[in-house]
């Protein structure tokens, strides 16, 4: 069948329609792969009530910004999704995106300028988690598109040159090495340099201890630049349980030591993906801003608090991770008051703080309508906001303008060249 493709929507998708029926417009269909203004050959494979999803079987008539992908695996893997288009097109579709779910989410318009902060397209992020198999043989690699099965790689270009190494030096590894049926997945992270690695390796339920020092002794002599192995067991089925350390070999921590400060990272703590735009993300949350009071919430190891407490007589860090929590203490100096909580529980007891600047950098769920309010409440006369989702974005937004802030920076920080993850800053103001 054949389509015109009208825009991209959030999630790679192009959105097209089906012929009008008798209701009037056509449902809407959406394509993967595809450009504004494409015209495209696609296979219905999935129908519900209010839309359908296709498969794209050609390219009819082309977008100037179409180019060829940078990765022989493109279209088969589920990681990337813009490798098609042209790299300023991409952030083009980015912004666009987040500007209409704005409009049409929370009946918002950007009242200020977007700016955009590109990144180098590729060998970006320092850290990247692949699934393993050990049988019927030892594959490595991603999901493939829209799917559990396992696609093999024996690269990934949007990974730094040092995790490709690493990627190369494990297939060779598993040439010859005894492997544990109970290995799962194994996650890389480089330092700032891209010339030290810390690896994850995550094995199922029941893995005995011995063949985990085992395992993560085999694998820190795997390649010279490997600081440290650290092995986990992960919980059964159905369990909300965190992944419990088995054993370690080596370091369990590096040091990315970024522009404005250096950070202690263990395995298991949170750091931002994009090697080349962390000072750019730093720079954005914590120039020209000052005063008695700042409260950093979903903190990480420290990656904004370490540089606020410089321009604050006090900084409050709150997070609910023990990993994390443990290595933003060792990087926090004397002005930063580190607190092991959720936000949702600081803020029961947060009443009178009155902080100068509240920094949120929530998960991909947001803040939620409650969380919002007693932030509100506080009082803070600045509020930034650092979100990976646009949608929630967008709720969390429009429940602060109704509040009395008002939007006074939008910044569109590219962290994810070639996928549709949108990563933006918004610095609201009380009005």
């Amino acid at each position: 069948m054949r389509f015109q493709i009208e825009k991209l929507v959030y999630g790679g998708d192009g959105l097209a329609r089906l012929p009008s029926d008798e209701h009037g417009r056509g449902k809407s269909v959406f394509i993967p792969f595809v450009l504004e203004g494409e015209q495209v050959e696609a296979a219905v494979t999935e129908e519900k009530p209010g839309f359908a999803r296709a498969r794209l079987e050609s390219v009819l008539q082309a977008s100037p910004e179409r180019i060829p992908p940078g990765c022989p695996y493109f279209q088969r893997c589920g990681g990337c999704h813009y490798q098609h288009a042209d790299y300023s097109n991409q952030l083009k579709i980015k912004a666009a995106i987040l500007r209409e779910t704005l409009r049409r989410t929370a009946k918002l318009e950007i009242p200020c300028e977007l700016q955009l902060h590109a990144s180098p397209e590729w060998n970006y992020r320092n850290r990247t988690r692949l699934k393993v198999e050990t049988t019927p043989r030892f594959a490595l690699g991603y999901y493939a598109f829209r799917s559990h099965d396992l696609l093999p790689v024996e690269r990934c270009p949007i990974s730094s040159p040092l995790i490709n190494r690493a990627i190369e030096a494990l297939w060779k590894w598993a040439s010859h090495a005894e492997i544990s049926p109970h290995l799962r997945e194994i996650e890389f992270f480089t330092n700032q340099a891209d010339d030290r690695l810390l690896l994850e390796v995550y094995c199922g339920p029941g893995t005995p201890r011995h063949e985990a020092r085992e395992l993560a002794q085999s694998l820190e002599e795997m390649l010279d630049e490997v600081s440290g192995v650290t092995v986990f067991e992960t919980a059964k089925p159905g369990s909300f349980a965190q992944p419990k350390p088995l054993a370690e070999s080596g370091a369990a921590q590096l040091t990315y030591k970024a522009e404005l400060a250096d950070y202690k990272v263990s395995t298991g703590s949170f750091f931002q993906v994009n090697r080349f735009q962390v000072d750019e993300l730093v720079k954005i949350v914590t120039e020209n801003v000052s005063g008695k009071v700042a409260l950093d919430l979903y903190a990480g190891v420290g990656l904004f608090s370490v540089v606020l407490a410089r321009s604050f007589q006090q900084v409050i860090a709150v997070e609910a991770s023990p990993t994390s929590l443990a290595d933003l203490r060792a990087n926090a100096p004397r002005e930063i008051k580190a607190v092991l909580a959720t936000t949702e529980q600081f803020l029961r007891q947060a009443s009178g703080l009155g902080p100068d600047l509240v920094v949120a950098d929530p998960p991909r769920g947001g803040l939620d309508d409650g969380v919002v309010r007693a932030l509100a409440g506080l009082g803070p006369p600045r509020i930034t906001y650092v979100s990976c989702d646009p949608s929630t974005l967008a709720r969390d937004l429009r429940t602060f303008v109704s509040l009395g802030f008002r939007i006074v920076g939008a910044h569109l920080v590219d962290l994810f060249p070639q996928t549709f993850h949108i990563e933006s800053v918004f610095q609201l103001a009380s009005a």
